[in-house]
């Protein structure tokens, strides 16, 4: 008899839900999958605060997942937040928002800071769990808001693990305020990527990874993108495989788009077009560094990520 279970990843930019049956052979059967762009972090990187207006947005969004689980009848429900929760002062006013919803579906639930080495281990689980272990081992990136995780492993698990503190949003904010941005700010933007993740590739060894494996929005729009799908398909970007060459056309096309052009993309999230090309200039600098250090050739696109990790760990 198969176990219903909710997981909540509540990023930088987005809140996602995943309702899933546990099969007794551990695996996930999807029941619900759900994303909103919320944009939680709004200026945290400059205030160090939420902003009241992105916390309510988050409420709004996170009372209607509430009342999809109770009418799927969730028995146990898993809600993780990340980057935009860890940097913030007033982040029990977030909690307390997040305490009292969750409440309505597990009385005591609540919204758990995870550090990011955990993100990364329940990125990576939820990533590589559909992939041939002969594929292995496996770098696999998580791009999200305001922070990027890198995970080095194999069918043994997690080797290494690293939360670099740069993300789209938080890069967009600091290095990209041009409509499109000008060259010197693409510029400025890479120094600033490759200066946050160098500490990330001097602690992972992904000089062993055979494949790298993206996770998240700016990964799975870019894969949209680049098969040029009219509009947004889950089906069809799941496990796509891009040559870097193709990553890096793709890249390079939307960093210098202005807003309405990156908004008239067909698989565009209208709350990723301000940040696509801050999460682009990240992937040129990952493809960059994965093909010195690795030789990877290739990029594999995932729409399975921390969200699958979150609910398999109250399996």
């Amino acid at each position: 008899m198969s176990d219903r279970v909710a997981a909540v990843d509540c990023g930088t930019n987005s809140i996602r839900l995943l309702i899933a049956d546990v099969q007794p052979d551990g695996t996930l059967t999807d029941v619900h999958r759900e994303m909103r762009i919320v944009r939680l972090g709004q200026g945290v990187d400059a205030t160090g605060s939420l902003a009241p207006e992105a916390i309510e947005r988050t409420r709004a969004a996170l009372t209607d997942y509430v009342d999809l689980m109770r009418k799927a009848e969730v028995t146990r429900v898993r809600m993780v937040a990340t980057s935009a929760t860890r940097d913030a002062s007033n982040r029990e006013d977030f909690f307390a928002m997040a305490r009292a919803e969750l409440g309505r579906v597990v009385p005591g639930a609540e919204a758990e800071v995870i550090t990011g080495d955990e993100e990364a281990r329940l990125s990576f689980t939820g990533a590589v769990g559909e992939l041939p272990s002969a594929q292995g081992p496996f770098v696999v990136v998580d791009l999200g808001g305001g922070s990027t995780e890198l995970v080095f492993g194999d069918s043994d698990g997690v080797h290494a693990a690293f939360s670099a503190d740069i993300g789209c949003v938080r890069i967009t904010e600091r290095c990209l305020p041009g409509n499109p941005p000008t060259a010197e700010q693409v510029t400025a933007a890479r120094e600033f990527a490759t200066e946050r993740l160098y500490e990330a590739f001097a602690r992972v060894p992904v000089d062993g990874a055979h494949t790298w494996v993206g996770v998240a929005g700016t990964m799975t729009t870019i894969a949209a993108i680049a098969l040029d799908l009219p509009e947004y398909d889950s089906d069809r970007v799941h496990l796509t495989r891009l040559t870097l060459d193709q990553l890096r056309a793709v890249c390079d096309r939307l960093i210098g788009m202005n807003h309405d052009e990156r908004a008239a993309l067909g698989p565009m999230h209208p709350g990723r077009v301000d940040v696509i090309g801050g999460g682009a200039v990240i992937t040129e600098v990952l493809a960059d560094e994965l093909s010195r250090r690795a030789g990877i050739s290739e990029l594999v696109v995932s729409e399975h990520d921390i969200l699958d990790g979150i609910a398999l760990s109250i399996a």
